[in-house]
C-alpha cells in the first residue's frame, strides 16, 4: 500500500471509529509506530485529523481527503516547512487582522502560528480553519462560498463579495505558478477570483511558494508582481530568479 492510500484509509478509519491509538493503527496497517506517527502528522497538518496524546481523533466535519491534496502536501515537504516557519516572522503586531489563503504551504503556516500572538484570522480554506478552530489566541472568521473538492477552499461570488467588505493588515497567499513576466497564476478561474479578492483586501501581501513554482505559468493570472510585497521561498531558488524578482520590487525571503 502506498503512503497516500494508507493515509486515506487511516483518515477514514479514524472518522468511523472516533479515536484510535498509534499502536492500534500500526497493527491495523501492519506498519511501525514511527510510520503511523509520520502519517498522523501529515494528516494533522492538513486538518483532516487532530493529533492527541497517543493517537488521533477526527477533526470536526473534515473527514474526506482528496488524494490530490495529500500528493501536494507530500511534495517538497522540507521546503514548505521552512517557508511556513520563516513566514511567521512576517506576522503583523498582535491584535492585527490577517487573511490566510488555501494551500499546503499556507496550511503549514497556520499550524506554525505562535500561541502567544493574538490575531484575527480570515480564511476560505477549510483545512486552515480546522487547524485554527478553538485556539484561544485566534479569532477565526470562515468565509462563505462553494467548497472546491480539489483544494477544500470556498470560492464563488459569495466568497469574493465577503472579501470586498473586509480590510486586513496582511494577506498570506499561495500560488501555483510565478513568473516575472506574467505574475502569479493558478489553473482555476474561481480560485483566481478568490485570490485576487484576498490580495485586494490586504494592505500588505506575502506570497508563500517553494522554488518549484518559479518559472511556472498556469491558465489564469490573479496578480501581477506589483501587487506583491514579499515572496518567502526556499534556498533552491536560482540566483537569476531572485535578482529578477528583487529588481521587480519584491522583497525575497529565503527560508
Amino acid at each position: 500500500m502506498y503512503a497516500e492510500e494508507r493515509q486515506q484509509a487511516m483518515a477514514q478509519l479514524i472518522s468511523r471509529r472516533g479515536r484510535l491509538s498509534v499502536v492500534q493503527l500500526a497493527e491495523e496497517f501492519e506498519v511501525t509506530t514511527e510510520t503511523v506517527r509520520r502519517d498522523l502528522s501529515t494528516l494533522d497538518r492538513m486538518g483532516v485529523v487532530r493529533r492527541v496524546h497517543g493517537g488521533a481523533v477526527p477533526a470536526g466535519s473534515l473527514t474526506v481527503i482528496e488524494s490530490g491534496i495529500i500528493e501536494r502536501d507530500q511534495s517538497n515537504t522540507q521546503a514548505k516547512e521552512a517557508i511556513a516557519n520563516a513566514a511567521v516572522a512576517l506576522l503583523p503586531p498582535p491584535d492585527s487582522v490577517v487573511v490566510i489563503d488555501a494551500g499546503t504551504t499556507t496550511a503549514r503556516f497556520a499550524a506554525a502560528l505562535p500561541r502567544d500572538h493574538r490575531l484575527t484570522v480570515i480564511t476560505h480554506a477549510v483545512p486552515v480553519a480546522t487547524r485554527l478552530a478553538g485556539l484561544p489566541q485566534i479569532e477565526l472568521h470562515l468565509l462563505p462560498g462553494r467548497v472546491r473538492p480539489a483544494t477544500h477552499a470556498a470560492v464563488g461570488s459569495e466568497t469574493v463579495a465577503a472579501l470586498a467588505e473586509l480590510r486586513a493588515d496582511v494577506a498570506f497567499v499561495a500560488t501555483n505558478g510565478l513568473t516575472v513576466g506574467h505574475g502569479l497564476t493558478t489553473p482555476d478561474s474561481d480560485e483566481a477570483a478568490s485570490k485576487r479578492a484576498i490580495i485586494a483586501c490586504a494592505r500588505r501581501t506575502v506570497v508563500l511558494a517553494d522554488s518549484t513554482k518559479l518559472g511556472v505559468e498556469n491558465a489564469v493570472r490573479f496578480a501581477t508582481l506589483d501587487s506583491i510585497d514579499v515572496l518567502v521561498t526556499d534556498s533552491a531558488i536560482e540566483a537569476v530568479d531572485r535578482r529578477a524578482l528583487e529588481n521587480a520590487g519584491i522583497e525575497v525571503v529565503v527560508a
